[in-house]
């Protein structure tokens, strides 16, 4: 699993017992599932389909600096599934797994959905060529 993104927990993020809300937690997860759907798939017209189990696992507090660990689970012909997890940058304890993250590719016109043209296979190649290039 690759972590791709850090975000600082801030006053605004917290609830009642001054920890991360999940609700905050939910749409930033759902946010960096599109934003790793749509690098994936290369496009920008995909919808939330579904979201599976989400399981909260450690509190996240003001000041912690929580990063997402995204991967591919599954390729369908119009469907990308994913899984993320939730963890403190510090500690590597996990706040949150949602799993089953379902994204499916529509027309921007008429919104049904359209095949992607995507294979888990050629999804690995992509993501070892980014791998790669980083490295240069």
């Amino acid at each position: 699993m690759r972590f791709l993104s850090r975000r600082l927990v801030m006053p605004n993020d917290l609830n009642y017992a001054n920890s991360l809300f999940g609700g905050r937690a939910l749409e930033w997860i759902d946010e960096e599932a599109a934003i790793y759907a749509i690098c994936k798939l290369e496009t920008n017209c995909l919808v939330t389909k579904h979201i599976g189990e989400i399981s909260f696992e450690s509190a996240a507090l003001q000041g912690d600096v929580v990063e997402f660990g995204l991967e591919t689970k599954k390729v369908g012909r119009t469907s990308i599934t994913i899984t993320c997890l939730v963890r403190n940058k510090a500690t590597k304890k996990t706040i949150c797994l949602a799993d089953d993250i379902v994204f499916v590719q529509v027309d921007p016109k008429t919104r049904l959905p359209i095949p992607h043209g995507k294979t888990m296979a050629l999804l690995s190649k992509q993501t070892e060529s980014e791998i790669n290039t980083l490295d240069d």
